[in-house]
C-alpha cells in the first residue's frame, strides 16, 4: 500500500522556518502535482494560535494532507528563560491544526515533535517507548510538555475518531534557513555564527557555552524532509508490518535521526576546521549543558525502509557555505 502525495492538497504549518522551508523545497522537486496543491501560508496570513482563524482557512481551503512543522523553537538559552511562551504557543498551535484537520476530514497528518520529550537521564541509544518514563530535562520541559502534548492528542484523535494522524520526533537539527542569533539559537547554529564571526574578524578566541562534554546527534533538515515524504507514503501504523514497541503495540510516533552521536566539544573543533578558524575554543562552564547523552534508536524507521543520505561533515560544510554574518 502506497499513500499517493501527488492526489492531494498538502497543508505545510510552518512553511517560512528551517523545517517547513526544506520540505516545500523537496516536495516541490519531488511532487508532479500543480503548485496550487501546496499550500503554504504564512504566519500573516494564518495565525495558528487563533482557533476561529484557522478553522475558516480550512474550510475555504481544504486540505487533504496537514504537515505540522510549526512550532515556536529555540536553545537553551531561550527555552530556560521564556518557558511559559513556548508552552502556551506551542500547545495552541498543535490543538487548532490537529484539531481542525479531524473536524475537517483531514486524510492523513504528520505532526513533527522533537527528541527532548524523552527523559532527562534515558536509556541510550533512546527507543520511541521510552517516552514519559523520567524526568524531563529542566531547561527545555516546558517544550517537551507541549510536544508530548502534541502526541497524545495525534494518538488520542486515532483511537477515538479513527483520524489517521502520526508523527515524527527528530533529533537536533541543523541546515539552511535557520535562526542564527547566538542567544536564542541551536547550538549548531550558534556555534556557526560564533566561528564565522570570529573568522572574519580576525579574532583568536572564540567562547563557547558549557563544558563541551554532552554527547548530541545531528540531522541535516533535508534529510527530515526526506523522511517526512517516505513516512506519508509508506508508514500505516494498523498494517501488520507496521513498527511496533516491545509490547507489540503499534506506534505512531517514530525517531528520526543517524543513530550517530558525537561530543559538543568535537562538533566546535569541525566547524573551527570548515571555517578555517585558527584560533583557540574557551568553554564556559557556567553556562548550562542540558541532557548528557541523546541519541536516538531509530531502528522502527530503518525497518520501514529510510535511511539518512547527508553525512555530518558534508550537512556542516553545506550550512556553512549558505549563510553569511
Amino acid at each position: 500500500m502506497k499513500f499517493d502525495l501527488n492526489d492531494e492538497k498538502i497543508f505545510i504549518a510552518g512553511s517560512t522556518g528551517m523545517v517547513g522551508s526544506s520540505i516545500k523545497r523537496f516536495l516541490k522537486n519531488k511532487l508532479k502535482a500543480p503548485d496550487q496543491n501546496l499550500l503554504t501560508p504564512s504566519r500573516k496570513e494564518l495565525d495558528l494560535t487563533n482557533i476561529e482563524k484557522v478553522n475558516l482557512w480550512f474550510k475555504k481551503y481544504k486540505p487533504t494532507v496537514v504537515i505540522l512543522a510549526a512550532a515556536k523553537v529555540g536553545g537553551i538559552y531561550a527555552n530556560n528563560n521564556q518557558p511559559a511562551d513556548f508552552l502556551i504557543e506551542n500547545l495552541k498551535i498543535q490543538t487548532n491544526v490537529i484539531q481542525t484537520a479531524n473536524l475537517f476530514g483531514t486524510k492523513r497528518l504528520l505532526f513533527l515533535g522533537s527528541s527532548c520529550i524523552y527523559p532527562k537521564f534515558s536509556k541510550q541509544p533512546i527507543k520511541e517507548e521510552y517516552l514519559l518514563s523520567g524526568h524531563l530535562e529542566e531547561t527545555n520541559e516546558a517544550y517537551a510538555i507541549a510536544k508530548i502534548a502534541g502526541i497524545k492528542l495525534c494518538e488520542s484523535l486515532r483511537i477515538q475518531c479513527g483520524f489517521d494522524a502520526i508523527a515524527l520526533m527528530p533529533t537536533n537539527l541543523y541546515g539552511p534557513n535557520d535562526n542564527y542569533d547566538l542567544l536564542n539559537s541551536h547550538v549548531m547554529a550558534a556555534m556557526i555564527r560564533r566561528f564565522k564571526e570570529a573568522k572574519s574578524q580576525n579574532k583568536n578566541t572564540v567562547n563557547c557555552w558549557g563544558t563541551g562534554s554532552p554527547l548530541r546527534e545531528f540531522l541535516h533538515v533535508d534529510d527530515l524532509a526526506d523522511a517526512v515524504f517516505f513516512c506519508l507514503e509508506n508508514w500505516f501504523p494498523n498494517q501488520n508490518n507496521a513498527p511496533c514497541n516491545s509490547r507489540g503495540k503499534p506506534l505512531i510516533y517514530l525517531n528520526v535521526g543517524t543513530g550517530r552521536d558525537i561530543s559538543i566539544k568535537e562538533l566546535a573543533q569541525k566547524i573551527a576546521k570548515f571555517t578555517n578558524f585558527k584560533g583557540r575554543i574557551l568553554w564556559d562552564a557556567t553556562k548550562p549543558d542540558g541532557t548528557p547523552k541523546k541519541q536516538l534508536n531509530i531502528n522502527a524507521i530503518s525497518s520501514l525502509g529510510w535511511k539518512p543520505k547527508i553525512c555530518l561533515d558534508e550537512g556542516i560544510r553545506r550550512t556553512i557555505n549558505s549563510v553569511n554574518f
